[in-house]
């Protein structure tokens, strides 16, 4: 083992062995002839139109939205703030802390 001469592990690379790849091209050109002459069925589902729906059926990731960047809720943060200069005032009328 040298010192700077780490190897790196080799890249995963499947090939599918029951895949035909001319299909799957020839259904892409078709799918989208389809959608651009509009002959397609209103009521088929495409990875367009399901982005951001699980999203929006979920109530737990919702309330992270509602959360400041740190993770609390900005209602806690400002209470801590206003405890921290009252306090800091309390120390500095009574002589405490000197600015």
């Amino acid at each position: 083992m040298s010192m700077f001469g780490h190897r790196r592990p080799r890249k995963f690379h499947h090939l599918y062995i029951y895949v035909d790849e001319r299909k799957e091209r020839l259904g892409a050109i078709e799918e989208k002839a389809k959608r651009e002459l509009g002959m397609l069925p209103p009521g088929e589902c495409h990875p367009e139109n399901l982005r951001g729906r699980f999203v929006q059926g979920t109530s737990h990731l919702h309330r992270k939205k509602e959360k400041g960047a740190d993770g609390f809720p900005p209602l806690y943060i400002g209470v801590a703030v206003l405890v921290t200069v009252l306090l800091l005032g309390l120390f500095w009328i009574n002589g405490l802390l000197v600015f």
